[in-house]
């Protein structure tokens, strides 16, 4: 399997210094900052990269486990909010996630949900997270 790697930069102290983040890829590259972290400035935060890949796992994995039962997703989405508490660390994240599979009935979806919730692999490595929150909805 391979190895994914990013990296950041920080210049100065923690309140008046910025830095950047970036993909190895090079798909992304952006700053943040002391305010786009703990208030409401421009820039993205470490949060807002970390609910990117939950979510991204999460719809990932659950079309993996739904296409293993036999069922062929026609769309899964998936919204992550990321909440930072006091210390400061991650308190809780809340997934909202949408999917269109047909043939699929509510209770079999809300299991495959809840087993995606507990074992994709970004759910595993934020295991420590006290409160992961997964509010799934099957559509027509």
């Amino acid at each position: 399997m391979p190895i994914r790697k990013s990296e950041a930069t920080w210049r100065g102290t923690l309140k008046e210094g910025k830095g950047t983040m970036k993909l190895a890829s090079g798909l992304y590259e952006g700053p943040y900052t002391y305010s786009s972290r703990f208030e409401e400035a421009a820039g993205t935060n470490p949060e807002e990269l970390v609910g990117a890949a939950h979510a991204g796992c999460f719809s990932m994995f659950l079309a993996a486990l739904l296409t293993d039962k036999g069922y062929a997703p026609e769309r899964v989405f998936t919204t992550a909010s990321v909440h930072l508490g006091a210390g400061p660390t991650i308190k809780r994240i809340e997934l909202d996630c949408e999917a269109t599979v047909p043939g699929l009935d509510d209770a079999e979806f809300q299991a495959v949900a809840d087993q995606a919730k507990a074992n994709c692999p970004v759910s595993k490595a934020l295991a420590a997270v006290p409160e992961v929150v997964l509010r799934a909805r099957l559509l027509g």
